[in-house]
């Protein structure tokens, strides 16, 4: 799907498109859910490549210091008010950080989501969204804990903010995927014996993105739950602390290398590379954030340009287990 800004947005708002359109210099912010994430540093890198690449292009990458939906909806309403020439957003609380950007369309500041999305009723206040398709994220991870639990078994599902729609979304492809069949909106129903798998009654485990927290719920689950089958997280918190997750990981390492457990993560960030290499995960499905900041940009300025821009463009997938570990990330 093509999308282009409408000129009802642009009424009475030519002045600060008229001189980005003539070259001048114009900012565009990119809003994390976090700073203190390094899957987002990395999104960040690809904000300043595009920087040095156009001239004029200022990229202003600016998020809460930590995971806090309040913080970010602040962030962007000071954006608003400060008037960058776009807004590129990664929505902690996607309902919430929508009522923020009515205040962009009204400004004649045009949006666009990366890495998590609106809800589908908001999508009208941004113009599209660049990363991952999210419910992929799941399906893949699932696929990855079949081939090494074809009979299936039980399951502990983690995850980031509740009312995050990519973790959502990332939920669901793998409730789908494990059930077979399809488990209703994101996030989808409970595991209850569809296709073999159980969601133990603890879960799912909901982090808010904190790699602390994610970290020690997973070892309380694996230690409550000896004969847990699989241990599926959403997103990298899990990983982020190396030596926390090894510690966690580490006993479970033998029923791992027996095929009786598997923990398979979202994301490669370079430490989930070694701890995978290292046997203490079996599988994961990374995303290209890189791309994604990088994207942004270009994206932001063909969009003031005037230009079409296509709804949505996904930056694909690396799929990994223990057999391809060392090639697997494009």
């Amino acid at each position: 799907m093509k999308r282009l800004l409408g000129a009802t947005i642009l009424t009475g708002l030519l002045s600060p498109f008229a001189a980005m359109a003539d070259g001048h210099s114009m900012t565009f912010a990119l809003v994390p859910k976090a700073m203190n994430n390094p899957f987002f540093d990395l999104a960040r890198d690809g904000c300043y490549k595009a920087q040095e690449e156009v001239d004029g292009l200022t990229c202003e990458y600016i998020g809460p210091g930590e995971h806090t939906e309040l913080e970010q909806i602040q962030i962007v309403q000071d954006l608003i008010t400060k008037g960058v020439d776009g807004i590129a957003v990664a929505p902690s609380n996607a309902p919430a950080m929508a009522k923020a950007l009515k205040g962009a369309a009204d400004a004649g500041i045009p949006v666009i989501t990366w890495d998590s999305d609106l809800l589908p009723e908001d999508k009208d206040l941004r113009t599209m969204f660049v990363g991952t398709n999210n419910g992929d994220i799941g399906v893949n991870l699932a696929k990855l804990a079949m081939a090494r639990h074809p009979d299936g078994g039980t399951v502990c599902l983690q995850t980031g903010g509740a009312a995050a729609a990519n973790h959502n979304e990332r939920l669901k492809g793998a409730r789908d995927t494990l059930a077979g069949m399809d488990m209703g909106t994101p996030p989808g129903k409970a595991l209850s014996g569809e296709g073999g798998w159980t969601e133990i009654s603890a879960c799912p485990l909901i982090t808010n993105d904190d790699g602390n927290v994610a970290v020690q719920g997973m070892s309380d689950i694996l230690a409550a739950n000896p004969d847990l089958t699989l241990f599926l997280s959403t997103g990298a918190f899990t990983m982020w602390f190396d030596n926390a997750y090894r510690q966690a990981a580490e006993p479970y390492k033998e029923r791992m290398d027996a095929g009786e457990l598997t923990i398979v993560v979202a994301d490669t960030l370079d430490m989930q590379l070694e701890q995978t290499k290292d046997g203490l995960a079996n599988g994961l499905v990374g995303q290209r954030p890189f791309e994604m900041g990088y994207k942004a940009m270009y994206i932001l300025k063909d969009i003031v340009d005037g230009k079409t821009v296509e709804d949505p463009q996904y930056t694909g997938l690396d799929v990994c287990d223990n057999s391809n570990i060392d090639t697997c990330v494009n």
